[in-house]
């Protein structure tokens, strides 16, 4: 059985070498790498810090080497509370990666399902993600389904 790991601040600087890896698979094309990944690894290192943070990321280490071979990040959100949602408190996914060299083998269920446990021994009932067209029979076999809302952002001018 593969285990996940929970990630500290010194995996930081992988867990954003992924975020590339993921970047780039979503575009069909290489890893994108560039000076965010600095930017965003002290952002990681920051988060993970703390005695409860409401983020967390757990990952699957290289099995032949030093170095991360998987990771998925959430982040519980305090939303108001509502009729079917008591605690108002909702999960994110993001950030699920996995190197090429390592795909097909569990990595990402296993950083996925530890992240799932996470969120549920934290009372975050709804847990919500974008998926990739890769990724989506990972998601649904999870109980991940399909929401009928439109998404729509705003990106300041």
């Amino acid at each position: 059985m593969i285990e996940a790991r929970p990630a500290g601040p010194a995996d930081a600087d992988e867990i954003m070498r992924l975020r590339g890896v993921m970047i780039g698979s979503m575009t069909g094309g290489h890893p994108v790498t560039g000076d965010w990944q600095q930017a965003g690894a002290d952002v990681v290192r920051r988060l993970l810090t703390g005695p409860d943070p409401a983020v967390a990321a757990f990952v699957v280490d290289r099995p032949d080497g030093d170095g991360l071979a998987a990771c998925v990040v959430g982040q519980i959100d305090q939303r108001l509370p509502g009729p079917r949602d008591p605690t108002g408190l909702r999960g994110y996914v993001y950030n699920v990666a996995t190197d090429a060299a390592y795909r097909r083998r569990g990595y990402s269920r296993a950083c996925m399902r530890a992240l799932l446990d996470w969120f549920g021994t934290r009372g975050v009932g709804t847990v919500d993600l974008r998926a990739s067209a890769d990724g989506e029979p990972l998601y649904a076999s999870l109980g991940f389904v399909r929401t009928p809302d439109p998404a729509m952002r705003r990106v300041a001018p």
